[in-house]
């Protein structure tokens, strides 16, 4: 007589899994993840949340239906190819490739770069970190640094360092809503003040911080810089980092494909039909709006600060409503 373990199965069949945001204090942070994006934060310097994350000590945990309470990791090991799809599996384990943010600048950040995946393997057992961004609020004169103005060298790039000029080989490109960007591993950047982003990103935290504006902490004390990990990561070509696309209504256009996640946009007014060709999860970051998701007999409602994780196995589900949504494979 066959007997089954059915401690390990779920009572109910997956569905849309939503989560608890993590929130990260930082000291270029703000109020508007509370006041824009309706996150429930205390801090008046939350920087980041993170909404969707496998970094160890922040592994999101499930907030709604039959898993609530339950990790990412733990749902994972239970059912792999159920959520992450076959061709994730096959190709990273039960490692959750991706991580999930929403940034709040109230400051500049540092300016920083993060190595590829053979340096981060090498030095860090990491993802190299890959990301890219989707400008959700710009405040008038915003601006962002990517990138050299010209073709550098490890030679110049020091020089100027030493000396404290550093911003003058650096390019500012001023933003507003619906920018969107892809920050190759290597490359200089920095979100400038004034603006909220929805980030997506291998899942790596390893970053080298090259300048911090000369501030510090309420100690008095300046945050760690990484001078010399950061030479030989650093991409020293000039980089088109900033990406156009179009934007048709009901329909999901591609704005990033790379080697480590494809993101496209959804201008929802109205209703669309998802079917998922790939055997891949998806996940959906509603940076504007709100939608509602229709999944067999079920309704599940999300708002503008929301993310959710569709599971492989559901492959087809009608999206309903006024709403800009990311729509993120790998």
């Amino acid at each position: 007589m066959l007997i089954f373990d059915v401690s390990t199965k779920p009572m109910k069949p997956l569905y849309p899994l939503t989560f608890e945001p993590i929130f990260k204090e930082r000291i270029w942070g703000g109020t508007k993840l509370k006041t824009y994006l309706n996150k429930p934060i205390t801090s008046k310097i939350t920087g980041e949340s993170w909404e969707l994350s496998t970094v160890p000590e922040s592994i999101s945990v499930v907030n709604n239906g039959e898993f609530k309470g339950k990790n990412l990791n733990e749902l994972i090991d239970l059912y792999p190819e159920e959520i992450l799809g076959k061709k994730v599996f096959n190709h990273f384990g039960k490692q959750f490739p991706l991580l999930f943010k929403y940034l709040d600048a109230k400051e500049d950040l540092s300016i920083q770069l993060h190595p590829n995946n053979e340096l981060a393997k090498a030095r860090h057992n990491s993802f190299g970190k890959t990301e890219m961004w989707y400008v959700m609020q710009a405040d008038e004169n915003a601006r962002l640094i990517v990138g050299f103005k010209e073709d550098s060298s490890r030679e110049d790039y020091l020089q100027h360092l030493e000396s404290n000029s550093i911003l003058s080989l650096l390019k500012e490109i001023p933003v507003k809503k619906g920018d969107v960007f892809l920050l190759e591993t290597g490359t200089i950047h920095a979100i400038g003040a004034g603006i909220v982003i929805a980030e997506i990103q291998q899942t790596s935290d390893v970053t080298y911080r090259i300048y911090d504006w000369d501030r510090v902490d309420a100690t008095g004390k300046g945050r760690e810089l990484h001078t010399e990990l950061a030479v030989d990561a650093i991409n020293y070509k000039t980089t088109a980092a900033k990406k156009e696309y179009a934007a048709p209504e009901n329909k999901s256009t591609p704005i990033v494909h790379c080697p480590y996640f494809k993101t496209n946009i959804i201008p929802l007014n109205g209703e669309l039909v998802v079917d998922k060709k790939e055997d891949t999860f998806l996940v959906l970051m509603c940076t504007e709006g709100s939608f509602e998701l229709h999944l067999k007999d079920e309704k599940y409602r999300y708002k503008t600060g929301d993310t959710v994780l569709i599971p492989a196995v559901l492959t087809s589900f009608l999206l309903k409503g006024t709403a800009t949504v990311l729509e993120i494979t790998v």
